[in-house]
C-alpha cells in the first residue's frame, strides 16, 4: 500500500495534522502545491472550510490528479466553525473518476480565537489514530 500526504491550510492547523498523519504512514506532508507524481493508493488530502467552501486551490488541486495515479482520497482536516468537508472533497472528486475512502478525520482548529489551542494534542493523537486504522485495514 502507497501513501501520499496533501493539505491546504491558512492557519497552520491542517498542517499539524498532516504532519503527524504524514509520519504515521512513513511519508512527508506536503502542501498542495506539490502535485502527486507518483502512483499512489491512498492519498490523504487535508482541508478546511473557507467561506462556507472548499477553497478554489483544492479544487484546483483535485481536478489536475490523474485517476490513474490515485487509487482513492482520504480526506482529512480542521475548522472552526463547520464540520466535514467531505461532500464537497467527493463532488470534486467524482468530477475526476476518483473515489473516496469511505471514513474521514475532522476536528476543530482555531481561528481568530474560536476554539483556542485546537487542533490540541488529543486532536493530533486521534489523527495518528485514524492513520493507523486505515493502515492496519488496508495493508
Amino acid at each position: 500500500m502507497t501513501y501520499a500526504v496533501r493539505y491546504y491550510t491558512k492557519t497552520g492547523n491542517t498542517r499539524r495534522l498532516a504532519e503527524a498523519i504524514a509520519k504515521e504512514l512513513g511519508v512527508e506532508a506536503h502542501p498542495l502545491e506539490i502535485p502527486i507524481t507518483e502512483k499512489v493508493d491512498l492519498l490523504f488530502l487535508g482541508n478546511s472550510y473557507y467561506a462556507f467552501s472548499i477553497d478554489p486551490e483544492v479544487r484546483r488541486f483535485i481536478s489536475v490528479l490523474d485517476k490513474n495515479k490515485v487509487g482513492r482520497i482520504v480526506n482529512f482536516g480542521s475548522a472552526a466553525m463547520l464540520n466535514s468537508t467531505f461532500k464537497k472533497v467527493k463532488a470534486e472528486a467524482e468530477k475526476v473518476g476518483i473515489p473516496m475512502y469511505e471514513k474521514e478525520f475532522h476536528c476543530k482548529g482555531e481561528f481568530k480565537g474560536i476554539h483556542k489551542g485546537r487542533p490540541n494534542d488529543a486532536d493530533i493523537a486521534a489523527a495518528v489514530e485514524f492513520a493507523k486504522k486505515i493502515k492496519a485495514k488496508e495493508g
